[in-house]
Formats: C-alpha cells, structure tokens, sequence
C-alpha cells in the first residue's frame, strides 16, 4: 500500500545520464492525469521505483503539477520534499516553479518566509536568479505583505541588473504598494519608459484599488488614456472597482461600453467585475442584465449576484439564485455564504440565515469574522440581543472591536443601555480610540436619561482625544463625484437649495426628527438646525439644483444614514417625483413614490 502523499518521503534523486526520459516509459502518459496530491504521491513513488524518478525533465514536470494541483499547503509542502530530497539541485527552472507556487498560495501564514529559504538556497547554490525567479519571490513577499524580504530581493535585483526588466518592474510596484510603501512604489513607476507601461499602470491601479485609494486609481487611469495607451482586461477590471468604491456609475457605464466595442464582455472576469461595480453603485437591474448575459458563469459571479441582492435587500431573490447555483453543480465558497447570511440579516430573516451559517461546514467551510459577524448582525437586529451576546462571548476565536460594535449599534436602536454599557467596555478593552462607538453609548445614555453615564462617556471621549469621524456624502453628476460634508459651507448653493426643500417639505408634514441630537444646552429650534445640513441632504440637493427633473439620484455616505435625512428622502422622493438611492455604510435604500425599499429596518 503506497504511503499517504502528507507523510510520503521521497526517494532522493540519482544522477541521469541523459536529462529527457525515454519518450516511451509507460508511466510518462499517466502524468498529466494525476488530478490530485494522492494520485501524484502514488505515480511518483512507481516512478522512483522503475528509475524513471532520476530524471532531471521527469522532476520538473512533477513539481509543475504539484504547484498547478492548487496552492493548498499540502501541496506545497509535497513539492518541496521533493526538491529538497535533490542532492544538488542546480536547474533554475525547479526553483522557479517552486517560487512559483508560493506566490500562488492563498493559505498559510506565511508563503514569503518559504519562498525566501527558496531562494536562499538558490544563491547558496550558485544558481543565478532569472526574471521569473523575481517576478515569483515578489509576488510572495506582496501576498505575504513582507516589505523588508521585498526590499532585500530588489537589491539582490538591482545586483543582476534585474530589476528594471519589463516583467520584474511592474511587480516592484505591485510589493511596494502592497507593502504600504507608496513613496518606494511611485519611484518605481517613475522607471518606467513611457511606451512601455501598461502593465505598470496596471499595478498601479490595482495596488491604488486594495488600498482603498480609488481616486487615485482613476486618475492614474485618466493618465493612460491621455497616453493613448490601451486598457487590458485587468486594468478594466480594477478601474471598475475603483468605481464600485466611489459609486461612480456614469464611469462604470462607459467603461461597459468600452468593454462591448473592445469584443471584451465575453471575459467572465470582466463581467463579474460589471456586476460588482452596478450592485455596489445602485443599479441593479444593470447587474442583473449583465449576469443574465453571461455565456459562461463561475462561482465569483454567481457569488458576486447573489451580494447585490443582498446589498439591495432583496433576501428571497438572493436565496433564490443560491438554489438554482447548487442545481447547477456549482459549490459555493465563503463568499457565497457571506452573501447569503447579509441577505437574511437585512430581509429579518432570522431562521433562513441561521440554517445557511450551519450548512458552512457541510461544503467544508471555515466560518471567518465576517461570518460571524452576520449572525451577530442577524440576532441583533431581530431584538435577540442577549442571544448575540452569548454568540460573540462563546467563538471559537477571539472576537474583534467590529463583532462588539455591531451588537452595541443595535443596543442603541433598542434602547438596552445595561448591556450596551457590557458591550461598550468590552470595546474599549480592544479598541478605544473609535469615535463612533463613544457616540452610539452616549447618544443611547442621553435616549434612556441616564445623563450622568452620558457626561462620563463624553469626558473619556475628550480625554483620550477620540474625535468623531465626519459624515460625508457624494453625488455624481455628468461624470464629477461632488463631496460634502455634515455642515458643509464650500457650496452655498446647496445650503440654500436644503433650505428651499426643507420648508417645501415642511407643507407635507416634515418634522425634523430630533431625537437623535443629545445636547442638553440646545433647544429644539438649534438641534433642527444642526440637523439641515447633514451631508446626505446637501448631496441630496445639489443633485435637484443641478439634474433635469426625473433624473435618478445616487448618494454615497460613509456612516449609518440617520433617521431624519432618512424622511427627508422618503418625502423628497414623493414630492419632486424623483428616484433616489443611498448607499451607506450598510446598505442600500433605494427611496420613490414616499417610500423606502429596507422598509424603515436599517
């Protein structure tokens, strides 16, 4: 019986005299069959046994099927018994594939450190790095955001004039920006000969994008058009959720354009891509239009969908394609459940969700934080707040500042101030300089008239300097996202168009809804004031002073909408006749005829 692939040690390797195997070997055709680790483990042990093993080509094409199997550890750690057990291993292309694989690994903790003592040994060898050798390191020391491994590989680039290749350039970049070490990344762009940076460019974006950069992002995009150069698939990629950040849907749309012209919306990657950026940009009927287009549809795009519904609050429509992706044989993954658990949280559907967080493990899925915190989410919102207390209390890993603050928001909707006073101190223990979470405690103190633990929250606030973080909103109008901010004075034009619709809205029944503002020295009069120029009404104006009437409407806010922008809109929606759709921080509210799609649960 041959030995399991995870404990097999493999035979070391004897000198050949010919590098090619016999072209006729009877195991040479089974090869490109193995389709897993144990399959391989097993061919490889009869090939060792045959002498079919003490070929140099038979061991490269080993250890390009060990890293081409998957990026999973047990694989790697195969292919690097194998490469270990070689006397002297002196063929750059087995340290290359090796390298390779590293670079592509998705789990452990820590794939540069392997890739480094690869590469280490490469040069104790006496083995000279190519430009696939650094291309492959680099990308391990991105994914591993190991900024000083990368450092000390770009030197040994520089060393073997390396470094300023068209392949090896562009990852520079990539590892610097991924690193956090924009200055390094930038100087590295600046290398680049100017008919020759496509996928510089690319790096740049992308890097841009995962930082949570888009602005950035999309100049640097503007940059390669006035170049005249032409987008890739993968630029087109990143410059949409570069858009899918901003909510920058007039862009988007022309990018789809060019997408169609380019014969580019056949590329599943691409269109998953439009699907993200419509659903996180407020349009879904264009996210669905595009899915149901798709010849050809993978997991990330069934995934991806069923996240705009979701993020739209369609919980039964999310649901439904779940369904029918499992009757189409396709195996959902930790994002597909992502998906699933934020449809059932924001549709109230508490059972359905909890159902589909215990069927995780039946597709052999790891829940994460994020899983976790959409049941803390899901319990919460339904009012089973000591239930997502005891959930949070008793995870099999140690619980973050997020899972807590999830429940302490809830806590504050339903006015429970003594578990919100638990819940806010087991934040502070891991985390106190969040501004957000002193205001939610505080405000719900000031809502229940417990004015003495308000005042000593706000002191602690002021004492360890926590400010709280400024609400902002944007609007896109004829391709220009306009920023504002709570109080803004930089447009008085929408000041004064906030002031014209408040009193118009005033004549249909608009009461500020004050409840919300805890200053015990204002009046009401004061806290309707503070109120008017929240950012999400001067957004919300700015777009009625400068659309045609009928136009649709998209805000983008960064913090939880509050409850009297929230019945602004809804009024707004019905008395100007206008569609309007708000992303905030946790959702979309898609606002006509008087009405809002979440139903007033947020």
């Amino acid at each position: 019986m041959s030995s399991s692939p995870l404990t097999a040690t493999p035979t070391p390797l004897l000198p050949a005299k010919s590098k090619s195997p016999p072209s006729h070997h009877p195991l040479l055709p089974h090869l490109p069959h193995c389709t897993s680790l144990r399959a391989l483990a097993q061919l490889h042990a009869a090939a060792v046994k045959s002498g079919l093993g003490a070929y140099p080509a038979f061991v490269t094409r080993l250890l390009t099927l060990c890293t081409e199997l998957g990026a999973a550890p047990a694989h790697l750690e195969y292919a690097r018994q194998v490469f270990d057990r070689i006397p002297s291993p002196g063929d750059v292309v087995w340290y290359n594939t090796l390298l390779r694989g590293y670079a592509r690994s998705a789990d452990g903790a820590a794939p540069h450190a392997e890739a480094t003592r690869v590469f280490v040994r490469m040069l104790e060898e006496g083995v000279a790095p190519d430009t696939y050798t650094f291309v492959s390191l680099l990308k391990a020391c991105a994914a591993g955001r190991a900024g000083e491994e990368g450092r000390q590989a770009h030197g040994v680039a520089v060393k073997t004039g390396a470094a300023d290749h068209e392949y090896v350039l562009p990852t520079l970049i990539n590892m610097y920006a991924e690193c956090g070490d924009t200055r390094s990344a930038h100087a590295m762009f600046g290398r680049v000969p100017d008919g020759d940076c496509v996928v510089s460019y690319n790096a740049m974006i992308t890097a841009a994008v995962r930082s949570s950069r888009p602005g950035d992002a999309l100049v640097l995009f503007r940059e390669m058009q006035a170049k005249g150069l032409k987008p890739t698939p993968v630029t087109l990629t990143s410059v949409l959720s570069a858009c899918a950040l901003l909510g920058a849907l007039e862009l988007g749309r022309w990018i789809h354009e060019y997408v169609r012209k380019a014969g580019l919306d056949s590329l599943v990657k691409v269109n998953t891509a439009l699907i993200d950026m419509y659903g996180k940009c407020g349009s879904l009927e264009d996210a669905i239009g595009v899915f149901q287009g798709m010849e050809s549809i993978d997991r990330q795009a069934w995934s991806v969908m069923i996240v705009a519904y979701a993020n739209h609050s369609y919980g039964r429509e999310a649901i439904s394609l779940f369904e029918e992706m499992k009757k189409q044989g396709i195996k959902p993954d930790a994002v597909t459940f992502l998906g699933l658990l934020y449809a059932c949280s924001h549709s109230g559907m508490v059972s359905e969700g909890l159902q589909y967080f215990d069927s995780m493990r039946e597709y052999g899925i790891v829940p994460g934080i994020k899983h976790y915190g959409c049941v803390t989410d899901l319990l919460a919102r339904s009012g089973q707040l000591e239930k997502a207390y005891k959930f949070i209390d008793e995870l099999p890993i140690k619980p973050t500042a997020i899972l807590w603050r999830t429940l302490l928001s809830a806590c504050g909707s339903h006015g429970a101030v003594d578990l919100g006073k638990r819940v806010f101190e087991r934040i502070l223990e891991l985390d106190d300089t969040h501004g957000g979470d002193y205001v939610i405690y505080s405000n719900l103190c000031a809502n229940t008239g417990e004015w003495e633990e308000m005042n000593r929250v706000r002191k602690l606030m002021n004492e360890k300097g926590v400010v709280k973080v400024p609400g902002c909103s944007s609007i896109e109008i004829d391709n220009r996202v306009h920023e504002f901010f709570a109080g803004d004075a930089r447009h008085p034009h929408a000041r004064r168009m906030v002031d014209q619709v408040i009193e118009q809205l005033k004549l249909v029944g608009y009461v500020p809804n004050t409840s919300q503002v805890f200053h015990v020295e204002m009046g009401e009069e004061e806290k309707a004031t503070s109120l008017r120029y929240h950012s999400e009404k001067l957004a919300i104006s700015f777009g009625l002073l400068n659309t045609s009437p009928g136009t649709t409407l998209r805000v983008v806010k960064n913090l939880r909408v509050c409850p009297d922008c929230h019945s602004m809109a809804k009024l707004v929606s019905m008395l100007f006749n206008r569609q309007i759709i708000l992303r905030d921080l946790n959702r979309f509210h898609h606002f006509e005829d008087g009405v809002c799609s979440c139903g007033d649960y947020w």
